[in-house]
């Protein structure tokens, strides 16, 4: 049987960071994410408002300075020549994240079979953001569960990769997890555990488990 292989984005296959701050380096405004992201954290703000703010600030992004923050972004190595060994295996891989959809869906052109983010309009915003089409941690698994489907597997065959607390939910819907780099709270709930910067030992944890 087939495996699916679900990859968080942020602070996960991003080392130390996420879509959103690299975004927001290109124009500029760190202070002003740094201090959204912190609202984020400490709960006072849910998915859809960071989402309502986050594209307020970004009011004057363009596709340029969005290609800039994607391949200028601290990302793991071997992302590619792990997602290229996922599928000569026969598996699948896919990332679903709360990023934004613009940001998250360049990864389908590494490798990825399926990338989901947060639906936000296309850049340059001429479009308010929909908060119906944000995503939060209990949309993860109904993603999973969706892609199971149209991929053929169950849960019973989903590895699951993330770092923090939105990830936690995924973890506890399927069988096998690794933590990468992770808020030790999902490590204690994770099967493996991997600190590094370099996602092909992170999937040799898995590789061989069926």
């Amino acid at each position: 049987m087939a495996r699916l292989h679900l990859f968080d984005l942020d602070g996960t296959l991003l080392h130390g960071t996420a879509a959103p701050v690299e975004i927001s380096r290109q124009l500029g405004l760190d202070a002003e994410i740094a201090a959204l992201e912190r609202d984020f954290v400490a709960g006072h703000i849910d998915s859809p408002e960071y989402a309502v703010r986050v594209h307020a600030l970004w009011a004057e992004l363009t596709e340029a300075q969005v290609s800039a923050a994607f391949d200028g972004a601290p990302w793991l190595s071997g992302i590619q020549e792990t997602w290229a060994e996922i599928r000569e295996g026969g598996d699948y891989c896919a990332v679903v994240s709360l990023s934004p959809s613009f940001f998250v869906e360049r990864l389908i052109g590494w490798g990825a079979h399926a990338a989901h983010g947060s639906r936000f309009p296309a850049v340059p915003f001429t479009q308010p953001v929909d908060p119906t089409g944000i995503l939060n941690a209990a949309a993860k698994v109904k993603i999973a569960d969706r892609l199971c489907e149209e991929f053929g597997v169950g849960r019973s065959d989903c590895v699951a990769y993330g770092d923090s607390l939105s990830d936690l939910e995924l973890f506890g819907a399927v069988p096998v997890s690794v933590a990468i780099n992770a808020d030790q709270r999902l490590v204690s709930l994770a099967t493996h555990s991997y600190v590094g910067r370099d996602l092909r030992k992170a999937y040799e944890l898995v590789r061989h488990g069926r």
